[in-house]
């Protein structure tokens, strides 16, 4: 039999390494996983085990030259944002890869802000809300600042994406999904680096920008320059639909992703969370963040705490439109029930969820609001969240592995003989 013609993907993110194998059909043939222990930087904050990530990549790779069923075409990778990896000129890693949790020195970061421009005004110019080392054009910023000598010797700053493409193709890549997230680094209006980027020499730091398409060819296999996740993940939808839509991607935090709202960031969305980031294909993506499985986890305890039970018995429940109808005439109605009292918290959290979607819905005709991840698959949620949202066709929707399947949809016409496929997304109807 004739080896199956496939592109294997890395999706790394922060607790799970996974590699997959995807089929010309975009069918998953092929998943390991992996988790690796944290490591300490110098100041011994966690951070990334960067050699066990290297080594993984290659014996990985190994494993999938071994396994004479498949004939591997082509590979690209997706991971998290917000973290670079300082190479050399032999291209060997110089420092931890830092955590974009550690915390940013206020000092400097206030030394920042003042030379340019105040906080509002250039975050607003970048797209990106202060968020400390999350805000990656910063951690390289504080290289510069606090470690001079590391800073002369970097030849490259890569994006963790762009360098485990590195590892394998041997070629040094920015990536504008990695450059366009909260990074500080893009000005938005321009279309170019901010400008304090040249002023304090980063750009020669950077590796030249590349479409997310670009790929090197090695001993017969493409391999693409790697995606930010958040960017891989919204691919198969963008594949799918042409009509306008929202994505609401649930999980510990609330995203909501609107790839058809190119209107420049104000100054209120910024203060409410939102930022802008760059798409696959070069457009912005307004989104907006709200830390709704958190709000959701705690709500749940406070209801076993005051009812006597287990958080978990209500992660189940099913719509009943009678409890609905119920509270929405009488909201104030005293919670006399645990049952009464879990559709309450569903509301509240719809409510806040509302307020946090409605600031990206401006400016762009969505007709379509798609669910996934966690929420997705709790029904007094998805039918509420429809109630809400009366104007648009509400869809709980599932991808399996959406980040690396958007990863293999990026480098698409490279490798894969066969025309995408029509139905990679699987939509169920919600009503209020």
């Amino acid at each position: 039999m004739e080896p199956i013609p496939v592109v294997a993907v890395f999706d790394v993110g922060k607790t799970n390494k996974k590699l997959l194998l995807f089929d010309e059909d975009y069918q998953i043939v092929f998943e390991r996983a992996a988790r690796f222990a944290e490591l300490e930087d110098e100041d011994g904050y966690p951070c990334e085990n960067l050699h066990s990530l290297e080594r993984s990549v290659f014996d990985a790779l190994k494993e999938v030259a071994a396994l004479d069923q498949f004939a591997l075409k082509a590979i690209n990778f997706a991971a998290y944002g917000a973290s670079l990896v300082y190479i050399d000129e032999a291209g060997k890693s110089l420092t931890p890869l830092y955590n974009y949790l550690k915390p940013y020195p206020a000092a400097l970061e206030q030394e920042f802000y003042d030379t340019y421009g105040g906080k509002q005004n250039f975050s607003l110019q970048t797209a990106s809300p202060a968020l400390g080392s999350l805000n990656s054009g910063l951690q390289l910023y504080r290289i510069k600042k606090q470690q001079p000598e590391q800073f002369a010797a970097i030849k490259h700053a890569l994006h963790l994406p762009q360098y485990l493409s590195f590892l394998v193709s041997g070629r040094r890549f920015s990536d504008m999904t990695s450059i366009g997230c909260h990074t500080a680094l893009w000005d938005f209006a321009r279309g170019d680096y901010h400008a304090w980027v040249y002023k304090e020499g980063l750009d020669v730091k950077l590796a030249p920008v590349c479409p997310c398409d670009n790929i090197t060819e090695n001993d017969g296999i493409k391999t693409g320059i790697g995606l930010h996740d958040s960017s891989a993940a919204l691919i198969p939808y963008l594949q799918s639909f042409t009509e306008p839509f929202v994505l609401l991607s649930t999980g510990t935090w609330s995203i909501s992703l609107n790839p058809f709202n190119q209107a420049a960031l104000t100054a209120q969305e910024l203060e409410n969370d939102c930022l802008n980031y760059i798409q696959y294909n070069g457009t912005p993506v307004k989104a907006s963040r709200l830390f709704l499985g958190q709000l959701y986890d705690d709500g749940l305890k406070q209801l076993a705490s005051r009812f006597d039970g287990d958080p978990y018995t209500y992660r189940n429940i099913l719509f009943d439109p009678q409890i609905a109808q119920q509270l929405a005439e009488n909201s104030n109605e005293a919670n006399d029930s645990d049952l009464l009292a879990y559709y309450r918290l569903m509301h509240n959290l719809v409510a806040q969820q509302k307020k946090s979607t409605d600031l990206i819905l401006n400016h762009a005709p969505v007709t379509q609001l798609f669910v996934d991840g966690g929420f997705s698959r709790n029904e007094v949620f998805m039918h509420l969240l429809a109630a809400a949202y009366p104007q648009l066709k509400v869809y709980a929707a599932s991808v399996p592995q959406s980040t690396a399947l958007g990863a293999a949809l990026a480098i698409h016409s490279h490798w894969n003989r066969k025309t995408l496929p029509d139905a990679m997304v699987s939509l169920r109807s919600y009503s209020a």
